[in-house]
């Protein structure tokens, strides 16, 4: 895999992984063709295209756009899999993953998508030992204070709420209340 972007259906870009070395320039440009060409296709067409030298393999997850690029002698079909399995641990760890949940705590994408991809190979495929070692840091981040958590020996909590559907949600400092 050469790259994986996440965007909105509004165009949007909540993720980015680049597995190959590329200017900025370049990135933003080859992110701007991609997002612009994938929403400009119907919800009824293949989610494989070819473009470049390359192969873009696409799923859409509620309103966001799981995207890929891999070289011509790869399977779409496992690169499916691979972002179906990204969204499945998202899922698991989020519980009823959405875009706020990437936007708030993209740091937590980030990790959990390290995690099962490595150089853009997935290093794991069971979804239990990438939620046990992400489960772990986050006992490790516990366990450590974080800067600017406390001030004076009182407690500042930073919290957001949004809608999932039919439920609200609360996160405070990476906790989830469901109300």
């Amino acid at each position: 895999m050469q790259f994986m972007l996440l965007f909105s259906r509004q165009g949007k870009l909540r993720l980015q992984k680049w597995y190959v070395p590329l200017s900025d320039k370049e990135k933003k440009k080859i992110t701007r063709e991609l997002v612009q060409t994938v929403l400009a296709r119907k919800p009824k067409m293949c989610s494989f295209l070819e473009w470049r030298d390359l192969k873009i393999v696409y799923k859409r997850y509620a309103s966001l756009y799981f995207c890929c690029a891999i070289e011509d002698q790869d399977n779409e079909l496992i690169t499916l899999e691979i972002i179906h399995r990204y969204v499945e641990l998202l899922d698991k760890y989020f519980g009823s993953v959405c875009e706020l949940d990437i936007i708030f705590n993209f740091e937590k994408a980030y990790f959990i998508l390290d995690e099962f991809l490595l150089g853009g190979e997935a290093q794991e495929t069971s979804k239990k030992n990438v939620l046990k070692a992400i489960e772990q840091a986050d006992l490790l981040q516990e366990v450590k204070p974080s800067v600017g958590m406390m001030e004076a020996g009182t407690h500042t909590h930073t919290a957001h709420a949004h809608t999932c559907g039919t439920r609200t949600c609360t996160r405070v400092l990476g906790h989830v209340r469901v109300l």
